[in-house]
């Protein structure tokens, strides 16, 4: 499965942000599905010291990860895709 990412870089930080959402929309999967995105892109060569899930939930963009990242990305909404990645 190709996953959409975005790596980026503010105040020092390397984050990314990948478009995916667990299949049954419980947190605990959804913290699954992180870790093994976020070791996967690692695994590709990404230097990532947090990550977040971004989705639609309805009509919204929603976050799920590190909290500080997720209230930077609801205040500055979703970044543009860089790289994808095969899981």
């Amino acid at each position: 499965m190709q996953i959409r990412v975005a790596h980026l870089r503010a105040q020092g930080i390397d984050f990314a942000v990948f478009d995916a959402d667990a299949r049954s929309h419980l947190d605990s999967d959804r913290a699954d599905l992180l870790m093994r995105l976020t070791a996967a892109a690692r695994a590709n060569g990404l230097k990532v010291d947090k990550s977040a899930l971004a989705f639609r939930q309805g009509s919204r963009n929603k976050f799920y990860g590190t909290p500080d990242l997720v209230r930077f990305l609801a205040n500055s909404g979703i970044p543009r895709w860089t790289h994808t990645i095969t899981v």
